[in-house]
């Protein structure tokens, strides 16, 4: 995205954020982004509930299935400057203008949406490879 792109997606978020139904938690309620990965695609366990609601949800009809865009944009270029509470933001308030849907009622996001980004942000960080993963205990 260039400059004032970027400028106006950010007062996007935070002008449309006022009407969503659950607010970002305060500073000090979000745990820290964390995954763990061995080989590229055995995960810790809240890791691989992130790509479970990633897969349940159909997330790859819009993002594709490795992440990289298609109608929906790339979230492995996105990944490298969005940080939880934009995030937050896009999954519980959507972005309806432009084909995101608002996933506030789903209990599975509400359950997940922090894992989520821990896969999504493993993923652009190059550490989780697409595809199927599995539990790093997995036998």
């Amino acid at each position: 995205m260039k400059g004032g792109s970027l400028l106006l997606l950010s007062l996007t978020l935070v002008a449309s954020s006022a009407s969503f139904a659950q607010t970002p938690p305060g500073p000090g309620q979000m745990k820290p982004v964390a995954y763990k990965v061995v080989d590229g695609n055995k995960v810790d366990s809240d890791t691989l509930q992130g790509w479970k609601t990633w897969r349940a949800l159909a997330c790859e009809r819009c993002h594709g299935a490795k992440q990289e865009g298609m109608v929906g944009p790339s979230l492995i270029d996105a990944f490298k400057s969005l940080d939880k509470n934009e995030f937050h933001r896009t999954v519980f308030g959507g972005r309806v203008d432009k084909g995101m849907p608002d996933f506030s009622a789903s209990q599975m996001m509400q359950k997940n949406w922090e894992n989520l980004y821990a896969y999504l942000k493993g993923r652009s960080d190059g550490k989780i490879n697409p595809g199927d993963l599995q539990a790093i205990d997995a036998k």
